[in-house]
């Protein structure tokens, strides 16, 4: 009983050491990376692209729907204009997805590296951050600028 308490104290010494080793926790401000991020701009452009190439559609088969003269051919445009736009709808949000994604694992990438590089032991989102942390927002940008 004795060895287990001996065993105890001096676990919990060496854990404490340890701490005092750690690296710290750094933070990001990810809002910014995003607004500074050439990639990243590029990605919201196309996907906005798309967007207003679907309100385009929209506009285009309102005005073909109002040369239509009778209500069965009204209805089968509709259905067939429901269809299609469900289709680019679906391609948008795959889109969407896809570039949020790629922005995401870009800058996830380039933010372990500092990571290893600055000795952190974590990184997280600055919202998440309310007092302490190394701020590493700026590293993380000029090294995104820098990979082409």
């Amino acid at each position: 009983m004795k060895n287990l308490k001996i065993g105890l104290v001096v676990a919990s010494m060496l854990a404490f050491a340890g701490m005092s080793y750690a690296g710290g926790v750094g933070y990001i401000d990810y809002l910014k990376v995003i607004d500074n991020y050439d990639y990243a701009q590029r990605a919201t452009k196309e996907v906005d692209a798309k967007g207003l190439e679907m309100q385009q559609y929209l506009v285009d088969k309102e005005k073909e729907y109002k040369t239509l003269d009778t209500p069965l051919k009204k209805q089968t445009f509709e259905q067939k204009t429901a269809q299609e736009f469900k289709a680019k709808e679906e391609a948008y949000i795959n889109l969407k997805n896809k570039r949020e994604q790629e922005v995401y694992n870009k800058i996830r990438e380039v933010a372990k590296a500092v990571m290893v590089e600055q000795k952190l032991d974590a990184i997280m989102d600055q919202r998440g951050v309310f007092v302490g942390g190394i701020d590493i927002t700026d590293i993380v940008i000029s090294k995104l600028k820098s990979v082409k």
